[in-house]
C-alpha cells in the first residue's frame, strides 16, 4: 500500500489497541475461581456476547449486566460484589504489547484520531495506557451511534473535515470485521484490518460478520503497521 495519500489515521480502540479478549478472560477466571477454572475461551466469549447485547448501555456502567447474564449461564457467583468487580475490570483492560510504541511512532506522520464504541470514562482509561497518542477522539457519547451504524463514521467524518480533511485522506484501521472494516470499505474508506487474532480460529469475542469484507491492507499487528509504513517490514 502507498501510504502518501493519507494524512489521518482512525483507530478502533477496543480489540485494535486494547486486548479486551485477555481483560474478559482474565476477569472471569479470577473471579469466577475454581467455578470458571475448566472453562475454555469459548465457553466464556458465548455468554459475554450475549450479555453485551442484552446490556447495550456505557461501558463504563453496563457491565455488572454483562457479568450477571454471564455468571447465570456459567454457574459463576452471581454476587453484586462479583458484578462490581467485573464492571471495574473493564477500565483495567491491557493494551496489546505493541500498540502504545506502535501509535508513538505512527503519531510522527499522521494525525490519529480514536472512534471508539466505548464511552468517554472507559476511553480516557485505555488512552492513557496507551500513553495518550490521539489527537481527537470519538467516543460513543458524542456520536450517538455505535459502530457499526454508519452514523458513527459520518458523525467522525464531519469532525474531520472541520479541520481540512478530505475522506481520501483517511485510513481507518480496526481489528472488527462486524464492528468496522464491513462499514468503513461500504463507506468507501481504505481500511486496514489488523487480525489480531491471525494465529486463533474464529472471531472470539467479536461478533461474527455476516459476509467477510477484504480490507486494502491486512496485518497482523499495529507493530506490523507501524513498520510497514516506516518501511522496516
Amino acid at each position: 500500500m502507498d501510504f502518501s495519500p493519507f494524512k489521518v489515521l482512525t483507530f478502533d480502540i477496543v480489540g485494535t489497541c486494547i486486548d479486551f479478549e485477555k481483560g474478559v478472560l482474565d476477569a472471569v477466571r479470577r473471579i469466577g475461581g475454581d467455578a470458571a477454572a475448566n472453562l475454555s475461551d469459548d465457553d466464556i466469549f458465548g455468554p459475554y456476547m450475549a450479555g453485551r447485547a442484552r446490556n447495550k448501555g456505557r461501558s463504563s456502567e453496563s457491565y455488572a449486566g454483562v457479568y450477571m447474564h454471564l455468571a447465570q449461564e456459567l454457574g459463576l457467583p452471581a454476587t453484586q460484589d462479583a458484578a462490581r468487580d467485573f464492571q471495574l475490570s473493564v477500565l483495567e483492560w491491557p493494551a496489546f504489547a505493541d500498540s502504545a510504541q506502535a501509535l508513538a511512532r505512527l503519531r510522527t506522520r499522521f494525525h490519529l484520531v480514536a472512534m471508539t464504541i466505548a464511552d468517554r470514562t472507559a476511553y480516557s482509561a485505555y488512552a492513557h495506557r496507551l500513553g495518550l497518542p490521539f489527537h481527537d477522539s470519538v467516543t460513543v457519547d458524542e456520536a450517538q451511534f455505535p459502530k457499526p451504524d454508519p452514523r458513527f463514521f459520518a458523525y467522525t467524518r464531519g469532525r474531520l473535515s472541520a479541520h481540512g480533511y478530505k475522506q481520501s485522506e483517511i485510513l481507518h484501521v480496526a481489528q472488527s470485521q462486524h464492528h468496522d472494516i464491513g462499514v468503513a470499505k461500504s463507506l468507501r474508506y481504505a481500511t486496514c484490518w489488523i487480525e489480531r487474532r491471525h494465529d486463533q480460529d474464529g472471531y472470539g469475542a467479536s461478533p461474527e460478520p455476516e459476509t467477510f469484507t477484504e480490507p486494502d491492507l491486512r496485518l497482523p499487528s499495529l507493530g506490523a503497521l507501524a513498520d510497514k509504513v516506516f518501511g522496516t517490514a
